[in-house]
């Protein structure tokens, strides 16, 4: 079982292998590596595809600190130091996409490219921050779980009903409180909207339309990017690369086979 020892953690990750260019994927909150399995398998060996546990997440080891994305964009260039990738496409849903925009800002040298799927610059909306808040206090509460983790499903998966059965078992199964940090992590996290014109890699922005990512705020951060593609995913929610695979393998193969030659990615 492959980990990539950090300061304070040690990271899991599930590598495709090859001597294809290194994909770097970070999951969305709530879930874990195995949300890019669709991906590994359709990519693979053209593309070296590999997905990670962030911190509070599937088997990665952790002391429970207090982290931020800034920390796990530090996470990121762990695995790569890992797997000796002095360079990769680093990519990631919602949360994952937060660490990759502060992957790209941190060590530009590091990152060719950026896969941005359901995700934003922005930090989070008083609105949001209440809704987040609210759900958690459910999460936690014996009598309101059920309730809050068919909420979740509705929120990062939709209609699916054999990924609604696997991850709700899953989050039922769980301990409630190894979420806490992480979800400290999500609420707290700052915008990096300003930083955006740095970021000068291509970068793919995958849109999914009913994930609830603002579209005004999908589209600001493809088009404050200095070279980004955009493509959208009607119907889709967080959860896009689980429940529509097929537009979204066909949007990642399409963008790294025009804009990523391998001899830049090694």
């Amino acid at each position: 079982m492959p980990f990539a020892r950090a300061i304070d953690a040690d990271i899991h990750y599930e590598d495709s292998g090859g001597d294809g260019p290194v994909v770097l994927l970070a999951h969305e909150f709530f879930m874990d590596r195995t949300m890019f399995a669709s991906q590994m398998a359709a990519l693979a060996p053209e593309f070296r595809i590999v997905s990670w546990d962030a911190r509070g997440h599937g088997r990665t080891r952790d002391q429970g600190l207090p982290f931020t994305y800034w920390t796990a964009a530090r996470d990121a260039l762990t695995v790569l130091d890992h797997l000796g990738a002095d360079r990769a496409v680093v990519g990631g849903t919602s949360q994952g996409g937060f660490t990759a925009l502060r992957t790209a800002l941190i060590a530009p040298e590091r990152v060719s490219a950026l896969i941005l799927i359901s995700t934003e610059a922005h930090g989070p909306t008083p609105q949001q921050s209440t809704a987040t808040q609210k759900f958690l206090d459910d999460w936690y509460d014996d009598d309101s779980r059920p309730n809050a983790v068919n909420q979740l499903a509705s929120w990062l998966i939709g209609d699916d009903d054999w990924y609604r059965d696997i991850w709700t078992k899953r989050w039922l199964a769980r301990d409630r409180h190894d979420i806490e940090v992480a979800a400290g992590c999500l609420l707290g996290r700052d915008s990096v909207v300003n930083r955006l014109r740095e970021i000068t890699c291509p970068a793919l922005v995958i849109h999914a339309t009913d994930s609830g990512i603002a579209h005004h705020r999908a589209k600001r951060l493809a088009q404050d990017l200095t070279a980004a593609t955009y493509v959208e995913i009607a119907g889709a929610r967080l959860a896009v690369t689980m429940t529509h695979p097929e537009p979204v393998n066909h949007a990642i193969q399409q963008f790294l086979r025009d804009r990523i030659a391998p001899t830049h990615v090694h």
